[in-house]
C-alpha cells in the first residue's frame, strides 16, 4: 500500500465486512480489503470466507493448514486500507493519532479508496518511487517503454484493470516511455495543438454548410444542436468505449488497445502531454460519426454538415476543458467541475464520466459525490 494516510476501523467495523461482496481482514493493527483476491485464494474462497472479519495472523502462520510464501505477504500488502483501533480510541482522536503514528495526519483521516490507494487530488501529483512500485506491484516499470510491458507481461484482465486504475506520477509530470522508439513523439500532443488543428477546418466547414441555408438562424440551430448532441456523444465514449472494462476481451490485444486508448491516462492522469488526443487517433474516432451524421440526415448534406461540425468544436472544447481541468488554476464554477474529474480519477473511475458538464451524470445516474468522506 502506498505509505499515504490511512483511515482507522473499529473491530465492529471490520467485522461487518463479512461478506464475498466486503470482504476484510485484519492482520495485527493493519485492516485490509481482499474481496477482490477472494475467488483467486490458492487454498479457496470459502477458507478467507471462514476469517472474513476477523484476524488472521494464527493462521497465516499455521504451515500445517497452509503455507504462504513472502510473495504472499506483499501481495498482501496491496489490499491494506485501514488500521484498527478499539472503540475508545476511535472516539478520541489524539489516542486515534497516536495509536496509528505516522500513517494519521491530525483531526481528520481521509477516506482512502481500496482501489486507487488515494484520498485527494493531491495525491495525483505524489511522485511515484518507480524501483519500489515496480518491485510492490509486479505491473509496469516506469522508466522503460510501457507499450511493450503491457503487451508481452501476460497480465490477466483484472489484475490489469486493478493496476491501471491505480494511478502514478512519474517524474514531476514528466511524460514516461511509452512506444521508446521513433514512434514517441506521436504519442506526445500539447493542448495547444487541438485548437490550431481543429478550430480551422470547423470553420471551413461550418463556411460550406453555410451555403445551403438562406436564413443563417438555421444554421445557426443546427450547429448548436450539434454541439449539444455533442455532450451525450462525449458522455457515451467516456463510458462505454474508454471505460469499457467489464467487457473487455481478456487477451493481450484487448488490455494493450484499452491502454493505448485511455488506460494509460488514468495510469498517469498528470501527464501533460497525453491529455488531449493525439490528431491522428481522433480522425479515426471521428470519421464513423461523419458518416453517421450524413446517414441520418441523408436528404440534407449542409444540414448534417452543420451539425458535425458543432459536434466537432464541442470536442474542441472538451478536450481544452480536460487538460484544464488538470493542469489550470481556473475559475469558481470550473474549481468545482475540476474537483469532480478529478475525483473520477483519484476516487472512484466508475463513476462520473462527464467531463465538461456532469448533466448526463445526473440522468443516468452516475453522479459522483465529491465529498469525500472521513473515517
Amino acid at each position: 500500500m502506498p505509505g499515504r494516510t490511512l483511515p482507522t476501523l473499529t473491530q465492529a467495523e471490520v467485522k461487518s465486512h463479512n461478506t464475498q461482496k466486503s470482504c476484510y481482514v485484519t492482520v495485527g493493527t493493519d485492516v485490509y480489503d481482499v474481496t477482490d483476491f477472494v475467488e483467486s485464494h490458492p487454498g479457496g474462497p470459502e477458507l478467507i470466507l471462514k476469517y472474513a472479519g476477523k484476524d488472521i495472523t494464527a493462521i497465516l502462520k499455521d504451515e500445517d493448514s497452509h503455507k504462504h510464501s513472502a510473495s504472499a505477504y506483499e501481495i498482501l500488502e496491496e489490499y491494506q486500507v485501514a488500521f484498527l483501533v478499539n472503540q475508545k480510541l476511535a472516539l478520541n482522536g489524539e489516542a486515534q493519532k497516536e495509536t496509528a503514528g505516522s500513517q494519521t495526519n491530525g483531526e481528520t483521516t481521509p477516506y482512502v479508496h481500496p482501489r486507487t490507494g488515494m484520498s485527494c487530488e493531491e495525491d495525483l501529483s505524489k511522485e511515484t518511487d518507480i524501483s519500489q512500485d515496480y518491485k510492490q506491484h509486479k505491473f509496469l516499470d516506469l522508466d522503460k517503454p510501457l507499450l511493450m510491458q503491457v503487451w508481452f507481461g501476460g497480465f490477466s484482465k483484472k489484475f490489469y484493470l486493478d493496476q491501471v486504475h491505480r494511478p502514478r506520477h512519474y517524474k514531476g509530470g514528466a511524460s514516461a516511455p511509452l512506444f521508446g522508439n521513433f514512434l514517441e513523439p506521436l504519442s506526445l500532443t500539447p493542448w495547444w495543438l487541438v485548437p490550431i488543428v481543429w478550430l480551422p477546418a470547423v470553420a471551413y466547414g461550418t463556411y460550406l454548410a453555410s451555403e445551403g441555408f438562406e436564413n443563417k438562424l438555421s444554421l445557426a440551430a443546427y450547429w448548436t444542436s450539434g454541439l449539444l448532441i455533442w455532450t451525450l456523444v462525449e458522455y457515451i465514449l467516456h463510458r462505454c468505449l474508454f471505460h469499457l472494462d467489464e467487457y473487455l476481451p481478456d487477451n493481450r490485444v484487448g488490455i494493450t488497445l484499452h491502454f493505448l486508448l485511455h488506460g494509460v491516462h488514468h495510469y498517469l492522469p498528470m501527464d501533460k502531454y497525453r491529455l488531449v488526443m493525439p490528431p491522428a487517433l481522433f480522425v479515426v474516432l471521428a470519421t464513423p460519426f461523419w458518416k453517421l451524421a450524413h446517414a441520418l440526415f441523408y436528404w440534407n448534406w449542409h444540414m448534417a454538415t452543420a451539425i458535425y461540425c458543432g459536434g466537432i468544436f464541442g470536442y474542441v472544447c472538451y478536450d481544452l476543458t480536460h487538460y484544464f481541468l488538470h493542469h489550470q488554476n481556473l475559475p469558481l464554477w470550473y474549481k468545482e467541475l475540476k474537483k469532480y474529474h478529478l475525483a473520477h480519477h483519484f476516487l472512484d473511475y466508475e463513476l462520473g464520466f462527464g467531463v465538461t458538464s456532469r448533466f448526463w451524470d445526473r440522468v443516468f445516474g452516475t453522479e459522483l459525490p465529491t465529498v469525500v468522506k472521513t473515517a
